[in-house]
């Protein structure tokens, strides 16, 4: 009875091993543009990988936790969102070459950014901040309104007060297809 104990032990510990070697917890992958290479968040930071393998580049080196990378439609910027000066979590973006994050959201509701405009001049993203007032939704905080950014930074506008998530353009970004 004893050694399978110690068997089992000796199986799980080598394969904790195994996992610390070749991480699992990638989470939000998000593929460039050009399909070369691939955004993800391991561990509260921003990496972006080929799709070929190989070693990952950190992108994000903070305390903050930061997840749910997109590529603006040149592959030039990724956009993220990062909780950095408080508990809720703000958009940021970024060169995808790594550098410096511009902080494009501060409301005090939780965003999640889920594309680029075609033209990349705007951060299409999730959040609450305030169902209009014709809404049958309103007022409840447990659903969404779909909002966008400048990538420059300045004054957010809301695009649609239904609950909407993973938004995908058409070539011309005349129309949208989402998840609700």
């Amino acid at each position: 009875m004893n050694k399978k104990i110690i068997l089992s032990c000796i199986v799980l510990l080598s394969g904790l091993f195994v996992t610390a070697e070749n991480p699992l917890w990638m989470r939000y992958p998000a593929i460039s543009p050009d399909g070369t290479q691939v955004a993800f968040s391991y561990q509260g930071d921003i990496y972006k990988v080929s799709v070929v393998g190989g070693q990952a580049t950190r992108l994000t080196t903070n305390d903050a936790y930061e997840s749910n990378p997109i590529w603006s439609p040149d592959g030039q910027k990724i956009a993220f969102v990062s909780d950095r000066f408080n508990f809720n979590k703000d958009i940021f973006v970024m060169p995808s070459s790594g550098g410096t994050a511009k902080r494009l959201t501060t409301h005090t509701a939780t965003e999640k950014p889920y594309a680029f405009t075609i033209d990349g001049k705007f951060v299409v993203f999730s959040s609450h901040y305030q169902d209009p007032v014709q809404s049958a939704l309103f007022p409840t905080a447990m659903l969404s309104e779909l909002y966008k950014v400048p990538v420059e930074g300045g004054r957010i506008e809301m695009i649609l007060a239904s609950p909407t998530e993973k938004i995908s353009f058409n070539k011309t970004g005349s129309k949208f297809l989402y998840q609700v």
